[in-house]
C-alpha cells in the first residue's frame, strides 16, 4: 500500500523538530499514511520515531512544518480533541477505575449517554475478549488482560486513528506474538488508520503494511516489509533489519545492472550496485543467511563460491545457524532449515559456499 499526499489520512510535511533550538531531533520529515493503512515506525532509541508520534498525538509541538489529519491541520489542535485513540506500553489504565468505567471514561468526556456508553463498552470488550472482566480493576488483571483493556479504552470511541507506542514491549514472547495478530486482524477488520512504534524488528515486518526505519532524525527507507527485507537501500536498514552478513570490498568495475567488488583478501564478487558511487570507491556488500548456500552444486551457473572455515554449528531446533570465517571475517552467518540430509558439520572444517549474485547487494560503506 502506497500513499501521497493528495490521498493521504494522515500528513507529515517537512515536519522539523528541536528541544534545545539547535539539535534536531526530527528532520524535514514528508510521510504520508492513507487511510485504513497500518504503518509502523521503526528505528533504535533516539532516531526520532517516539517524538513523531508525540507530535502526531498532540503531546509535542512541531518546531517546523504540518501535520494534517484527514487534510486538516493538527498543530494547534489539542490532544483530547484530536479524536486519536492511543496505546501505552505501560497501560496507563486508572488504577481506582473497573475495566467497565475505564472505557466509560473517554464516552463521558464526550458527552455520550449511558445506555449509548453500555452499547459501545460491551462490543469494545467483546473485541478483545474480556466482556468477562467488566468489573475488575486492573490489578487483578494480568499484563497481557491489561493491554487489551488498553486496546479496548482506545477503540471504545471507535476512532478513526490509533497511536500505539511499544503497546507490547512489557509482555512475554508467546503472548506478544498472540497479540500482534489480534491487534493487525482487529485493526484491518475496523479499517482503523494506525500508527505504531516499536524498536522490534519482527514485531514491524509481521504486523505492517508499511515500514518507515528511522535513524537520526530521519527515515532511511519506507517500504513493505517484503522489500524492506529483500531490498535494503543502504547500509543501516541492511544491518538494521534481521540478521545479515556483511564483506568489506572495493568497487573494481561497474557493468550496467552488475558491479565487481574486490573484498579485502582479494576475492572478486559480482553485486547488484544499489548504493554505490565510483569504480575504486568503498563499498559494504550485503548478503542474507538463508541466501547462502552450503552445496554450491545447488546453484545455477554463474553463482559465486568462496572457500569457508567453519567456527560454530548451532542447533536452534527448526534451524541450524552455522557460523564461519570468510574472505578474512570471523562473523559470517548461514541459517540452513533443518532437514534429514542436513550434514552436521564440526569447528575448523573447511567448506565451499555460495550465492547468487542477484542475492548480494553492494551498499554504502
Amino acid at each position: 500500500m502506497t500513499s501521497d499526499k493528495a490521498q493521504a489520512f494522515v500528513a507529515f510535511d517537512r515536519v522539523q523538530k528541536s528541544y534545545d533550538g539547535e539539535i534536531l531531533v526530527v528532520k524535514d520529515l514528508n510521510l504520508h499514511i492513507a487511510r485504513g493503512e497500518f504503518l509502523t515506525m521503526l528505528g533504535p532509541s533516539g532516531s526520532g520515531k517516539t517524538t513523531c508520534l508525540m507530535m502526531l498525538a498532540g503531546f509535542e509541538t512541531a518546531t517546523h512544518g504540518d501535520i494534517t489529519l484527514d487534510g486538516k491541520p493538527i498543530n494547534n489542535i489539542p490532544p483530547h480533541k484530536r479524536g486519536i485513540g492511543m496505546v501505552f506500553q505501560n497501560y496507563a489504565l486508572f488504577p481506582h477505575m473497573t475495566v467497565g468505567e475505564n472505557l466509560s471514561f473517554p464516552l463521558e468526556v464526550r458527552g455520550m449517554g449511558k445506555s449509548a456508553r453500555e452499547e459501545k463498552i460491551k462490543r469494545a470488550l467483546d473485541m478483545v475478549q474480556m466482556g468477562d472482566f467488566i468489573n475488575r480493576r486492573p490489578a487483578q488483571l494480568s499484563g497481557g488482560q491489561q493491554q487489551r483493556i488498553a486496546l479496548a479504552r482506545a477503540l471504545v470511541f471507535e476512532p478513526e486513528l490509533v497511536l500505539m507506542d511499544e503497546p507490547l514491549g512489557a509482555l512475554d514472547k508467546q503472548l506478544r506474538e498472540t497479540l500482534q495478530f489480534e491487534i493487525t486482524n482487529l485493526a484491518h477488520e475496523l479499517g482503523i488508520t494506525t500508527v505504531y512504534v516499536t524498536h522490534d524488528q519482527t514485531e514491524a515486518l509481521t504486523m505492517s503494511d508499511r515500514v518507515a526505519v528511522f535513524d537520526d532524525g530521519r527515515i532511511q527507507q519506507l517500504a513493505a516489509p517484503d522489500t524492506l527485507y529483500e531490498e535494503p537501500e543502504n547500509s543501516f536498514v541492511a544491518q538494521f533489519i534481521g540478521e545479515n552478513n556483511t564483506l568489506q570490498g572495493t568497487v573494481s568495475k561497474l557493468n550496467g545492472d552488475m558491479c565487481e567488488v574486490t573484498l579485502e583478501d582479494g576475492s572478486v564478487i559480482d553485486a547488484l550496485p544499489v548504493n554505490v558511487g565510483a569504480v575504486g570507491e568503498k563499498t559494504q556488500v550485503s548478503i542474507r543467511p538463508e541466501r547462502v548456500e552450503m552445496d554450491p552444486t545447488r546453484l545455477t551457473e554463474g553463482a559465486h563460491t568462496l572457500k569457508a572455515e567453519v567456527l560454530e554449528f548451532v542447533y536452534m531446533g527448526d534451524i541450524y545457524r552455522t557460523r564461519l570465517r570468510v574472505a578474512g571475517i570471523d562473523d559470517f552467518i548461514i541459517k540452513t532449515r533443518n532437514a534429514p540430509d542436513q550434514r552436521r558439520l564440526a569447528p575448523g572444517e573447511s567448506i565451499e559456499i555460495g550465492w547468487r549474485p542477484q542475492d548480494c547487494r553492494a551498499l554504502d560503506a
